[in-house]
């Protein structure tokens, strides 16, 4: 074995905690956006909670939701369900891993806004996600045991 093959070997050995955090991740992501698709009403249901949520949401945050949001409530059904499914997928397969780590921060985040939870609130599983998605992003979650690993030398982007 060449002591480059030892070195990725090493690599991978290292490395598996993020692997793992980032194939859960999007597992995770995968399985709630492939229930938003197969729901018949989910774009029903994003009216219904952002109504039940909207005294909660961030004042900034609330002309948008109102204005845009809910009036247009099948698009973002849509746009949210398949971004999940989407990031699902791209975080699973390491392919193009921090773009999608990056659209899910900014996605989960508008999650959050509109929930309207404080950063350290108990409950608020939002901050998490992001959290996760920012350091998936962060560490080059994509560059072991993933597609981008196999395309990097094709694809300088992904590297």
């Amino acid at each position: 074995m060449s002591s480059f093959d030892e070195f990725r070997s090493a690599k991978a050995i290292r490395e598996w905690p993020i692997v793992l955090l980032r194939v859960y991740t999007g597992v995770f992501f995968l399985k709630f956006g492939w229930g938003k698709i197969m729901s018949p009403n989910f774009s029903e249901g994003v009216s219904g909670f952002l109504g039940s949520v909207s005294d909660g949401t961030f004042a900034f945050y609330r002309p948008f939701v109102e204005s845009v949001v809910i009036p247009n409530k099948g698009l973002f059904a849509f746009l949210v369900a398949y971004g999940e499914l989407a990031l699902g997928i791209a975080l699973i397969l390491g392919l193009a891993t921090r773009y999608a780590a990056l659209a899910g921060a900014f996605l989960v985040m508008n999650f959050w806004f509109a929930k309207g939870q404080g950063f350290f609130d108990a409950q608020n599983h939002d901050v998490v996600w992001m959290i996760i998605l920012l350091v998936l992003a962060g560490l080059h979650a994509g560059r072991t045991l993933s597609l981008d690993q196999k395309l990097a030398g094709r694809f300088k982007y992904l590297a």
